[in-house]
């Protein structure tokens, strides 16, 4: 027995080691530069009056790359500088010559993905730079150079901030949950779900079609919200190490909450980037709250800065369909585990 103790006791330990990433003060260093740097992005939409440059997902990609420098997203500035542009020129082709619908959502979405297959990117928000003109009706040929400017300032920064953490917090870990650790030995059952559910497969597809129709039937549009499929495509592809896979009431609350602190501060703060940098703010607290680490929840609290008109039903909207994803993601895997070997 008391074996077993100091088993579990050692296991513990390992655990939390993993878990710990940044220590506390780099952490709040981590959140003050990811917050100062949505600020500048957003002074620059205002001043130039490109809204476009005010790219939701940047919010995701900087507070993951400043809270793990050591991550899958910060060791790639490459990819972070080139993979959401180019998705961006391809959903500004589709937006410019096919309405919104499921023929176009469906070529965007498996474009995205095989741009980011075919580069071997691991920045996985590029398909939420692919699909946003197409669900804001953004038709500009700005919008890829835009978004370019984000990025490549944010691929800019990582590099020092990443020296800057290993020299002051060289004992630091990726947290074991966090979609930027390493991916762990699957199990069986996993394994299993990786090979019948490839992430650019029928049920991410499936997911996005049905999604389209409830757009279409409830006039919703934010139902299928771009950060979304970002959301679901981590599920499929990254089960084991995605941390919200097995949160799938934490998921839909978390993202409603960041939704409507964004919606909120969208409408009532008159500054632009003050509003960026409260609502960015709010979604990391609540996510802290949760104990969850959802980057693309912080996309989901900037969206209302793209946005021409927001209204509560924006966060209703996003409540919606995170929730219909976790059942999704529910039922298949469910579904799949049962099958015999």
């Amino acid at each position: 027995m008391d074996e077993v103790k100091n088993d579990q006791l050692i296991d513990n330990t390992q655990t939390f080691r993993l878990r710990r990433g940044l220590n506390v003060s780099m952490r709040r260093k981590a959140d003050g530069l990811a917050l100062f740097y949505i600020g500048v992005i957003a002074s620059v939409a205002s001043l130039t009056g490109a809204y476009y440059v005010m790219f939701p997902e940047l919010g995701a990609l900087s507070w993951d790359v400043m809270e793990h420098p050591r991550g899958r997203w910060a060791r790639s500035p490459w990819m972070i500088a080139l993979t959401p542009p180019l998705t961006g020129i391809l959903g500004t082709m589709v937006t410019r010559t096919m309405p919104y619908g499921l023929i176009a959502v469906l070529i965007t979405v498996t474009g995205c993905i095989a741009i980011v297959v075919a580069l071997r990117s691991p920045v996985a928000p590029a398909i939420s730079a692919g699909l946003l003109p197409l669900v804001l009706g953004i038709t500009s040929w700005w919008y890829p150079p835009g978004i370019l400017l984000g990025c490549v300032l944010l691929a800019a920064i990582s590099i020092p901030w990443r020296r800057y953490a290993d020299s002051h917090d060289p004992g630091g870990d990726e947290p074991a949950d966090s979609i930027s650790a390493p991916a762990p030995e699957p199990s069986a059952s996993s394994s299993r779900i990786s090979r019948i559910l490839p992430p650019a497969s029928w049920p991410l597809l499936a997911f996005v079609a049905f999604a389209v129709i409830a757009v279409k039937l409830t006039g919703m549009r934010f139902i299928l919200f771009p950060p979304l499929v970002v959301i679901l495509y981590e599920m499929l592809s990254h089960r084991e190490r995605c941390p919200w896979v097995a949160r799938p009431l934490g998921l839909p609350i978390a993202c409603f909450l960041t939704a409507a602190g964004g919606a909120f501060f969208r409408t009532h703060v008159a500054l632009d980037p003050l509003a960026a940098m409260l609502s960015m703010a709010w979604g990391i607290g609540v996510l802290r709250a949760f104990e969850i680490h959802i980057p693309p929840a912080l996309a989901v609290a900037l969206l209302p800065m793209v946005m021409s008109r927001v209204t509560i039903g924006y966060p209703i909207a996003v409540g919606i369909g995170t929730t219909m994803a976790s059942v999704w993601f529910t039922v298949l895997e469910r579904s799949i585990e049962r099958r015999p070997s």
